[in-house]
């Protein structure tokens, strides 16, 4: 079975530096208001997930969030938590790296999807 969030090296070397400051880490996939779509990091229990915020799964062991209004248009999508060069969401704690993380998606083929669960919703961690 296909995960629906998948890493990086690049992506596991900077939650790796995250997590020896800050402990364990989570993302939300913001919904376009401050920060367009980037996936943002926090400290775990720093961001409330809420009953409307859908589980993805975890990326290399961080909970991976997106509201389950976002979620209706990306439901058919794989993402891939990435890093790119560049300052971050002024709310997630890469900021001080000069490094921003980013998501690549593709759609998910009619097999795959098939054989994805529906995820759920509210917190799982």
């Amino acid at each position: 079975m296909n995960p629906r969030v998948a890493f990086t090296p690049e992506a596991k070397a900077l939650m790796d530096e995250l997590r020896a400051f800050h402990g364990p880490i989570m993302f939300h996939q913001s919904g376009g208001c401050c920060d367009g779509s980037s996936p943002m990091c926090f400290a775990l229990d720093d961001f409330k997930i809420g009953q409307v915020d859908v589980y993805l799964g975890d990326v290399d062991g961080a909970p991976f969030y997106m509201s389950s209004s976002q979620f209706e248009y990306w439901k058919h999508t794989h993402l891939t938590l990435d890093v790119t060069p560049g300052r971050g969401s002024s709310f997630s704690i890469e900021i001080p790296t000069g490094k921003r993380f980013m998501i690549h998606s593709r759609i998910f083929t009619d097999q795959e999807m098939a054989e994805l669960p529906e995820p759920p919703q509210g917190k799982q961690h």
